[in-house]
């Protein structure tokens, strides 16, 4: 099973297993692909900074290489990443139904995965990594370590997402970001996993929220979370379907090709509203389809990665 290309999870009760085989199959594929010049292993040395302290230069490599490297200990870390969940009732979408009940994937199944996957990569390059969760509030924030034991912890805390879903719970994806902004370490990695269902009168609430986060000088990856065939696309039979909102539970009921122009139309329209707006605070965008795999998160972190460590 290929977790990276065919994306199908019977069972995310082992978080930690599932996010080593995605790293372990994104660093073999790697090699494959334009982007095997990353390391994927954690940097033991850095480059000397004139000015500080020479006692932790290596001599060895400087006799190698010509050029002064300084070793990395233990407690160092290269980079501060705050991995950021939206868990409202709207990322449990879509339903199992009798029919894929044992092979279907939710978003927030998909970002929990997608964050267990980063944070064992994060770890694997020694940078440090904290967890958010929201909804209507911050349920969950930790600082940045780099440690195993935390690392475990947060799994747990992704567990306890997967295991427990729950109907009607709304999302403050405004006020939890402005929160998170104020709360983490200058110059950090936030990534933000969401499906930014907010309400539209909201929306410029919400990008002011992301310019918060640029303006405290953090970079920021959001990875767009949606299931693309339903809810970009609107790809439905053409029969009744009564529509329920997650979050409020209220229904619509109505014919699908009644409304598919119009919604495929709004949806575009918002979604190149918040690429542009993306584009203009300098947020990198990056739609995740529940139904592909793992590459876009893993690649863009890297990417990002990179760019910070000039």
């Amino acid at each position: 099973m290929d977790l990276l290309d065919n994306f199908e999870v019977k069972d995310l009760g082992n978080l930690d297993l599932l996010a080593k085989q995605v790293v372990e199959g994104f660093i073999i594929g790697l090699h494959k692909s334009p982007f095997h010049g990353f390391s994927v292993e954690f940097a033991e040395h850095r480059l000397y900074n004139p000015g500080e302290s020479t006692k932790s230069i290596d001599w060895k490599v400087y006799g190698r290489t010509d050029k002064m490297f300084v070793k990395n200990y233990e407690e160092e870390t290269n980079l501060r990443c705050q991995i950021v969940i939206d868990s409202s009732s709207s990322m449990y979408f879509p339903k199992p139904d009798n029919k894929n009940k044992k092979k279907y994937t939710n978003k927030l199944q998909f970002s929990s995965l997608a964050a267990a996957a980063l944070m064992n990569l994060l770890s694997k390059q020694r940078d440090a990594f904290g967890l958010s969760i929201f909804d209507e509030k911050i349920n969950t924030h930790t600082r940045c370590k780099v440690s195993t034991t935390h690392y475990r912890l947060l799994l747990t805390f992704l567990q306890k997402l997967i295991d427990n879903p729950e109907d009607n719970r709304k999302t403050s994806t405004t006020e939890a970001l402005h929160q998170i902004a104020e709360s983490i370490h200058r110059r950090s990695l936030v990534v933000i996993f969401s499906d930014m269902m907010e309400q539209g009168e909201d929306a410029e609430k919400l990008f002011s929220a992301l310019q918060h986060l640029k303006h405290n000088k953090h970079e920021v990856v959001l990875f767009h979370v949606v299931d693309k065939k339903k809810e970009i696309d609107f790809e439905f039979e053409n029969r009744p379907y009564v529509f329920v909102d997650m979050e409020t539970g209220e229904e619509v009921k109505l014919q699908s090709n009644q409304v598919k122009d119009y919604y495929v139309e709004q949806m575009q329209k918002f979604t190149e509203t918040m690429k542009m707006k993306c584009l203009q605070y300098k947020v990198d965008f990056v739609e995740a389809d529940i139904n592909q795999g793992f590459r876009p998160i893993l690649q863009s972190y890297l990417v990002k990665r990179a760019k910070m460590s000039r």
